[in-house]
Order: C-alpha cells, then sequence, then structure tokens
C-alpha cells in the first residue's frame, strides 16, 4: 500500500518542489498540468536545443509515499526548502498493490491503422487475421503506431509503397514504419537512428515480425538512394538535415515527412525549397504530414 499525495504549486515552485519531496522520502513524484481537461489547459512541445522555457502556470506536483510514512514533516520539510511559509493545499489518495505489468498492458490495445494495417501487441491476439498485423510492444523507442505522426506515416506508406521498392526509414526509432514497409511489399528497406538503443530495437522488432530490414546507426556513411523515404522525427532535425535526407530519394522517388505541427508546416517547406517542393498530405491532431 502507498499514499499519493497531489499538491498544487506554481510554475516558479514546481519543479524545486518536486525536488525537495524527492529529498525528503518520496518514492517518485511527477508533474502536470493543473488546468488539464479546460480551457486553460497548455500543451508544451520540445525538441532537442529548443526545449520548453518553463512549467504550466498552474502544476500538480503528484508525489508517491510509503503507506507508513510521517507525511506532515516530510511535506512541510519539502514546503521549507523551497521557500514556501506553508505546505500547499493537499490531498490524499490511497494506492493499494496491483499487477502492474497486467495494468500498463491493459491500456495498450491494437491499433488499426487502415483495414489493411493492424498494429498488435504480443499479449493481443490479432483483430483481424488477414489484415497485416505488425507485432510491437512500447518500449524504449519511439512509435508503436498511438502518435498520430506515426500514424500519419504508416497510412501513407499503405496508399504509396509498391512491391520491390526500396525504402528508408530516417529516424527509424522502434522501426515501426520500416517493418510496415516490409510487410506491405517493399523489396529493400533500410532503417537509420542516431540512438544505438533504437536501433537495436528495431533490429529486435524487425526479427520478431519476420522481416528483411537493415537497421544502422546515422553516423555511417550512406550513399544509395532509395524510391521512397519516410521521416518521421521533429522540426528542427528536419530543416537542418534537408540536404542530407533528400540527397536519399532517387530519381522519380517519393518522400513524407512527419513530427512537425501545423504551425511549423512552412518552416519546413521552406527548408526543403532547393530540394524537393512539399505540400501538406494530411493533418491529425495538430500534427502534419509533408509530401513530396
Amino acid at each position: 500500500m502507498w499514499i499519493s499525495v497531489t499538491l498544487h504549486a506554481d510554475d516558479d515552485k514546481a519543479e524545486a518542489l518536486s525536488e525537495a519531496l524527492m529529498e525528503s522520502g518520496a518514492l517518485s513524484v511527477s508533474i502536470e498540468d493543473a488546468d488539464a481537461g479546460t480551457e486553460a489547459e497548455t500543451p508544451q512541445f520540445g525538441e532537442p536545443g529548443h526545449l520548453p522555457t518553463g512549467l504550466w502556470a498552474h502544476s500538480r506536483v503528484i508525489a508517491l509515499f510509503d503507506a507508513d510514512a510521517p507525511l506532515e514533516p516530510m511535506l512541510a520539510e519539502a514546503a521549507t526548502a523551497v521557500g514556501l511559509d506553508t505546505v500547499p493545499p493537499y490531498t490524499t489518495e490511497s494506492i493499494a498493490e496491483q499487477n502492474w505489468v497486467q495494468l500498463t498492458q491493459s491500456q495498450f490495445d491494437p491499433i488499426r491503422i487502415t483495414d489493411r494495417l493492424w498494429i498488435v501487441p504480443s499479449w493481443h491476439d490479432a483483430p483481424d487475421p488477414a489484415a497485416i498485423n505488425i507485432e510491437l510492444d512500447p518500449g524504449m523507442a519511439f512509435g508503436t503506431g498511438s502518435h498520430p505522426t506515426t500514424r500519419l506515416c504508416l497510412e501513407w506508406l499503405c496508399n504509396t509503397v509498391r512491391a520491390g521498392q526500396s525504402v528508408l526509414d530516417y529516424g527509424c526509432g522502434s522501426g515501426i514504419l520500416g517493418i510496415a514497409a516490409a510487410r506491405l511489399g517493399a523489396g529493400h528497406v533500410l532503417g537509420v537512428d542516431i540512438d544505438e538503443k533504437a536501433v537495436e530495437a528495431a533490429q529486435d522488432n524487425a526479427r520478431r515480425n519476420r522481416v528483411d530490414m537493415q537497421v544502422q546507426h546515422s553516423g555511417k556513411t550512406l550513399n544509395e538512394t532509395f524510391d521512397i523515404v519516410v521521416a518521421n522525427i521533429l522540426t528542427n532535425p528536419l530543416c537542418v538535415l534537408a540536404p542530407a535526407i533528400a540527397s536519399r530519394i532517387a530519381q522519380g522517388g517519393r518522400v513524407a515527412l512527419s513530427g512537425v505541427l501545423e504551425q511549423q508546416a512552412d518552416q519546413v517547406i521552406e527548408a526543403w525549397a532547393p530540394y524537393a517542393r512539399l505540400h501538406v498530405g494530411a493533418t491529425l491532431d495538430g500534427w502534419v504530414r509533408l509530401e513530396g
């Protein structure tokens, strides 16, 4: 049994309070938007080198303690450490011990991308055995099919890949896009990522799905060109890497980019203008897929 304590704090105190709570004996601490679910909710998006400048104006600091922990003196110690005269208003909730693996798995159901393609966690049966079912579990590398940018790219691949074509998945993460391309009939598929853990995850997932997909670190020289190039990363890397990625597109080839918010689309289109004429192919939940 544990006790979950939820305290309210302003943006200038939330992070310091979370650290102080850990110092005072909390088992874990998280920070959430106190206005989530209201008109005042503030989404935060960050990219490497361009992280959010601050937390939400009103935050919830949620700390987990042992059931027999002396809460009041521990909370008072944390409040004093961050310069507060009193402990902020808080609520408590008892957390019973559970089968956390089973609870986590219950949050991930099969994902229908199209009638033709499903993403299925290993602990589920395929809803449509006749469809292409990619077995993929949530893990360390990005890409399970649930994020709008991944779905946008998968839908594009379903409509684009033809038998025997070569495909480059640049910034492959879990390898989901390359695996999908292979299952959709691509003849040669290469996944590239800057993260060694992602390279390992993509290789493991490719073996699990019995597809012939090569995966390599982005530091390795890449000279070949591809019929189809897909990159689901982030706006800044897509702009900086435009010449490198574009040079891998074969003559007459096609490209799709995602990881781009709607308000960032023009920025990416402009950065790519010397190499490819891009347009917005689809949008989903504030994200776009650029095609060219």
